[in-house]
């Protein structure tokens, strides 16, 4: 097998994660098939890259030596394709992120800027966004995170807080928990659950540890991240799922936020220091709050529910303090 740049980016992607599973939900593919993948490339590297361990992984000395030189070539390719988009005139101003109303709603008032050449790069997983900001690949991203599971500071990346809103749960319109204004998390107990998979940032694992909190562990017969599928399986009574307050959902479908506990996330706009949009990222993150902002108003009950005291001003891990838009 001749190694490629793909192969580079996997071991980093494993070694960022230090586990497999994380690796995979950033990579995007199976464990099975990134396990597969690894052992592909460390036959043609001829050595063991990493220790496989009941913690996770870790790179052994010759996989130390490896990433050390991974990472330089990956840096020099991304400097060299982002000068040859700059000399060519083709470099737009790219924005990734998943696909939320803060991400959309931005889009869209980013588009009717005069002049505005963007491109659009979506991406599940918050930390995948983080390195592709970090390797010069995206200008700005719209990212989600999760009190306990702050996402890492980049030092060549600038964070600001968007908003913080409750994670709700989507239920059936006909379901008995469907009229009040909230729904305690312990009346869930019996349900089916469909949830999104793991991102690498924190989730599904934040929601399962509220689940305890609340005395029950969430039978999950459902895993996906398709949101019409979702919808779907939600509107006929199928499972329920816990999902943004400002999920856009039919008349077959409540979005209400859970409550006991009380879970939280923070919606994030990231740009590159010394990007296109760096010297813009006040207004860029004013852009994102105002589109948080629209989605939220359509939500019965969600504006006085949003902006916290605590959780919106936590900083996040690392040191940095972010500021709140």
């Amino acid at each position: 097998m001749q190694l490629e740049l793909r192969h580079l980016r996997t071991l980093c992607a494993i070694a960022d994660a230090g586990s497999l599973s994380r690796a995979a939900a950033t990579v995007g593919v199976s464990q099975p098939a990134l396990t597969g993948r690894l052992h592909r490339i460390e036959t043609a590297l001829g050595g063991q890259v990493f220790r496989r361990g009941r913690q996770g992984v870790s790179p052994t000395p010759f996989g130390l030596f490896v990433l050390s030189r991974a990472r330089s070539v990956l840096v020099t390719v991304d400097e060299l394709l982002t000068g040859i988009e700059t000399e060519s005139g083709t470099a737009g101003v790219r924005v990734g992120g998943y696909a939320t109303p803060v991400l959309t709603g931005l889009l869209h008032r980013l588009f009717e800027l005069p002049g505005a050449r963007i491109t659009v790069h979506t991406e599940y997983s918050p930390r995948l966004l983080l390195d592709l900001l970090a390797s010069r690949r995206l200008d700005a991203a719209t990212l989600v995170d999760y009190p306990g599971h702050e996402l890492p500071v980049r030092p060549s990346v600038g964070v600001r807080v968007v908003a913080t809103e409750p994670i709700a749960v989507a239920l059936p319109a006909g379901h008995p928990l469907a009229d009040g204004d909230e729904v305690p998390l312990a009346r869930l107990a019996d349900e089916d659950w469909l949830v999104t998979p793991p991102d690498g940032a924190g989730w599904p694992e934040y929601f399962y540890t509220a689940c305890q909190e609340a005395g029950f562990a969430p039978r999950v017969r459902h895993m996906m991240t398709e949101h019409d599928m979702i919808r779907a399986l939600v509107a006929e009574g199928r499972a329920v799922a816990p999902c943004q307050a400002t999920l856009t959902v039919g008349t077959d479908i409540v979005v209400r936020p859970l409550t006991g506990p009380t879970l939280w996330m923070r919606h994030l706009l990231a740009w590159r220091l010394g990007g296109p949009l760096a010297h813009r990222a006040p207004e860029l993150a004013a852009l994102a709050a105002e589109a948080h902002r629209t989605a939220a108003a359509d939500v019965p009950g969600l504006p006085g529910r949003l902006h916290p005291g605590g959780p919106a001003d936590r900083p996040l891990h690392g040191g940095s303090a972010v500021t709140t838009g």
